[in-house]
C-alpha cells in the first residue's frame, strides 16, 4: 500500500535498498549496475527502481538531502515495505590529512550535531552504529577488490553551509573520516524499527584542502563504492546461507 512518500506496492521493494541522496544518482545506479529494471517509485520524484545483481533482487532509491529526509524514506520502507537492510551509497566531505577525493569511506559510527536520536532516546545519547555484519562484509568486499577504504566514524551535519568554521579542525582532531548529512538519522531509524543500516561514501570534497570534484563527476565517480555496496549485499547473502 502507498505510503505519503512512496506509491509502491508491497512486494515492489527488495529486502535490500541502496540509497544514494539524489534520484538521478538513483536512475544511474539502476541503469549502470542493475538488470530487469523497472521504476517503482516517483512520488516528488523521489525516483526508486529494483531490478537484479548477478541474479539477486535489489532495490535503489533516492533518500534526498539531510537528516529529516532520509528519515522519512528510511522509515517507511522499513515499516511499510518490509525493507531489511539499507546502504547508503554516497558522497561525503573529508577532514583528515589522510583522506582524500575520491577516496572511499565505510561509517561504521556516526556523530551528529541534529537532535534527532535525542528525541527517539528520551534526551539521552544515543550511540548510531552502522550493522556489524554489513560493515565487516563491506570491509571484505573492499580488500577482495583491492580498493582502499577507511572506516570509522562519520558526522552527519544539519548544516551544509556551517557557520561554525572552527567545526572543520575540530572533527580532523577526533579522528572523523568523513562528514555528510544522513547516517546518524539512518542509522537511528534503523535501530528503532528494527532493521540494518550501513553507509559507504565517495570522498567528493576536502573541506581544509579545498579539493573538490565538480557535480557532474560527483554524479558518476563512485564505481568503486558501488562495487563495495552491492558485493556486500552478495557476501551478506552467502554468510546466511
Amino acid at each position: 500500500m502507498a505510503t505519503p512518500h512512496i506509491n509502491a506496492e508491497m512486494g515492489d521493494f527488495a529486502d535490500t535498498v541502496l540509497m544514494p541522496g539524489d534520484p538521478l544518482r538513483a536512475k544511474y545506479i539502476a541503469d549502470t549496475y542493475l538488470e530487469n529494471v523497472r521504476q517503482v517509485n516517483d512520488v516528488r520524484s523521489m525516483l526508486g527502481y529494483t531490478g537484479t545483481y548477478q541474479g539477486r533482487e535489489i532495490s535503489v532509491m533516492g533518500h534526498g538531502m539531510g537528516i529529516p529526509s532520509v528519515s522519512i524514506y528510511a522509515k517507511e520502507l522499513i515499516t511499510d515495505y518490509g525493507v531489511k537492510s539499507i546502504i547508503r551509497v554516497g558522497s561525503c566531505g573529508a577532514v583528515r590529512d589522510d583522506v582524500n577525493v575520491r577516496d572511499v569511506v565505510i561509517g561504521m559510527g556516526a556523530c551528529t550535531d541534529s537532535k534527532v536520536n535525542r528525541m527517539r532516546f528520551n534526551d539521552h545519547d544515543f550511540s548510531a552504529i552502522a550493522d556489524f555484519e554489513l560493515t565487516s562484509h563491506a570491509v571484505a568486499a573492499a580488500k577482495a577488490q583491492n580498493v582502499p577504504v577507511k572506516v570509522g566514524n562519520i558526522f552527519s551535519a544539519d548544516l551544509f553551509y556551517n557557520p561554525q568554521t572552527e567545526m572543520a579542525e575540530l572533527l580532523k582532531r577526533y579522528g572523523i573520516v568523513g562528514v555528510e548529512m544522513e547516517a546518524a538519522g539512518l542509522y537511528g531509524v534503523a535501530a528503532e524499527f528494527g532493521a540494518r543500516a550501513l553507509t559507504i561514501c565517495t570522498v567528493s570534497d576536502h573541506i581544509l584542502k579545498g579539493d573538490s570534484l565538480s557535480s557532474a563527476d560527483r554524479q558518476t565517480t563512485f564505481n568503486d563504492m558501488m562495487t563495495i555496496a552491492l558485493d556486500t549485499v552478495l557476501r551478506d547473502d552467502a554468510a546466511k546461507a
